[in-house]
């Protein structure tokens, strides 16, 4: 497996490049066109990715771990089983990703706007979300414990399946938002109803 150690690439083209399952640490990546480009085994550790598109990407058991996104167009981009512990989003075009298993603990989607996106049995533990936009999205099966999620817009969102016993209904706009019957109890518990 190629490791690439601290190296800095701009303004690259690198459509629809098969990256494989290289390897980068502590590498920089400004202004570089990775559209329609797919991954399988890549490790990305501690890089930063500033203007970077990743349009209508595929990264399958990939990790970018301790990354931080700045400013990067993720449209259509999907991640199958992948791992983004500890990286961070600004400024980012995130609509519409699509996730599916994998963990992205401890990730940094503060006022994210993932209005339409997909996440599928994904970890979301300790995730900070506050003010993210998730309007009309999907996330099943998640397990959002110990996840920042005050200000988060949930309006037409998918939930059912999902762990949300850190949400407080008072500061997260949940009003519409699809729910199964044991979360409706969790809710109701957490606005001082007594169910019975």
């Amino acid at each position: 497996m190629d490791t690439v150690e601290d190296a800095t690439y701009r303004r690259t083209d690198w459509y629809a490049e098969n990256l494989g399952a290289r390897t980068y640490v502590r590498c920089v990546f400004d202004d570089i066109d990775l559209t329609e480009c797919s991954s399988r085994g890549a490790v990305f550790s501690d890089c930063r990715f500033t203007r970077v598109r990743f349009n209508a990407s595929e990264h399958v058991e990939s990790a970018f771990t301790g990354c931080v996104f700045t400013a990067c167009n993720l449209f259509d981009a999907e991640f199958t089983g992948c791992k983004l512990v500890g990286s961070e989003f600004a400024d980012c075009e995130l609509r519409p990703v699509r996730v599916l298993g994998g963990d992205w603990s401890l990730t940094i989607l503060r006022e994210a706007d993932l209005r339409g996106g997909s996440f599928q049995d994904v970890r979301l533990r300790e995730t900070d979300l506050t003010d993210a936009n998730c309007t009309k999205a999907a996330l099943t099966g998640c397990d959002l414990s110990g996840a920042q999620l005050d200000g988060v817009r949930f309006a037409g969102a998918d939930l059912r399946g999902s762990d949300l016993g850190d949400l407080d209904p008072l500061r997260t706009g949940v009003a519409g938002a699809i729910i199964d019957a044991e979360q409706a109890v969790a809710l109701a518990r957490a606005l001082g109803a007594d169910v019975r």
